[in-house]
């Protein structure tokens, strides 16, 4: 067959013996902390189905999330539902198959749990200390500890079961103390509440562990001494869980493209592949081009030069790295090799121009 006439990329190849790795690197580097994987950055069956025979729980931020976990025999009494606003139908279908522990950040959402919902156990999410983190995802849920302290007291007056705080610092955070100044609000907001006979049971510490890329990343025990140098704070002991993503599975998953054709422009290669920023690598634009990821390609050649790494639709927005070091001599039929790829890739894709989002395929120690 012919290189151009090659059609089976993008496609992205997910290790599950990766995935395990992930998900025990994880656990050995935050012990103590109960894992409730962020199922949003790949919710595939098969990564499911690996994390749950491991022992992980899980996250979600819908009912169909939920309907998902479902297919790969997830109780949904060992799942949380992080999101803070939620669909009135979502809650009541969640409830109803067994989910008891809901997010929220407002009086509105108090109604809609206790309508929905009756008697579940609810958990406020307080806004993060702004800390920039790598992938910034800060700003749109959180309240401060005065308003945190009364909607817990609000969801007790409605027959809620105040249950515990939530915050997130944000994704990829690179830098550990950035949980130090929430967990001082958390302190805060249990101390208001122990006044009140409330007794919180949980503390959702939240994800944000970051995934190596080009760069080093701090080790997971810098976080768990930040963390446990926070907890000390707390005026009585309680429950912690996280909610790592990428951590668990970015290393896992490889984005194997073709190159659909070069480019020589204002003295810069210009490589373009079948997948981009809009089909499998939103995290390009949402980052600036700042996360690095590792890039290889099949010519091996030993003769390199620094390309522009682009993709395949008419959107100057739609290139993925600037100066990537790569084979010289790239041409259409080639492919190239993007790594650290298993976490919000194919999630995030879509078909803009008519460019289809990666296949995705499970292997073991590939």
């Amino acid at each position: 067959m012919a290189p151009a006439e090659r059609v089976n990329t993008p496609e992205l190849l997910i290790d599950l013996d990766k995935v395990a790795a992930g998900y025990r690197a994880v656990t050995a580097g935050l012990p103590g902390m109960t894992v409730h994987y962020a199922m949003k950055c790949n919710p595939h069956p098969e990564v499911l189905a690996e994390l749950h025979g491991l022992g992980c729980r899980f996250e979600v931020a819908s009912a169909p999330e939920l309907d998902l976990l479902t297919t790969v025999g997830v109780d949904p009494a060992g799942v949380l539902y992080s999101n803070p606003v939620k669909p009135v139908a979502h809650i009541a279908r969640a409830h109803a198959g067994g989910l008891w522990r809901f997010a929220f950040d407002s009086e509105e959402e108090l109604d809609k749990l206790a309508a929905a919902a009756p008697g579940a156990a609810v958990f406020v999410r307080l806004a993060a200390h702004q800390i920039r983190s790598g992938v910034p995802s800060e700003g749109k849920f959180g309240v401060d500890v005065a308003t945190a302290t009364a909607l817990l007291l609000g969801a007790r007056d409605r027959g809620l079961r105040p249950f515990g705080v939530a915050f997130h610092v944000g994704s990829q955070m690179l830098l550990p103390q950035a949980w130090r100044a929430p967990l001082r609000a958390v302190a805060q907001v249990m101390d208001k509440l122990a006044a009140e006979q409330v007794m919180l049971e949980m503390v959702d510490v939240g994800g944000g562990f970051p995934a190596r890329y080009a760069g080093p990343v701090p080790p997971l025990p810098d976080y768990a001494a930040a963390i446990s140098t926070g907890l000390a704070g707390l005026p009585y002991d309680v429950p912690v869980v996280i909610e790592p993503g990428r951590a668990v599975v970015a290393a896992a998953g490889t984005l194997r493209a073709s190159v659909i054709g070069t480019a020589l422009r204002h003295g810069r290669r210009w490589v373009h592949l079948d997948v981009g920023a809009f089909n499998g690598l939103m995290e390009s634009l949402e980052t600036g081009n700042e996360l690095r990821f590792p890039v290889t390609d099949s010519r091996r050649a030993g003769a390199r030069e620094r390309c522009h790494l682009t993709g395949p639709t008419c959107d100057s927005q739609d290139t993925i790295l600037f100066d990537v070091e790569l084979s010289a001599g790239l041409r259409a039929g080639d492919e190239v090799y993007i790594g650290n790829a298993g976490a919000y890739t194919s999630v995030y894709a879509s078909s803009f121009n008519g460019f289809p989002p990666p296949s995705v395929r499970c292997t073991r120690g590939s």
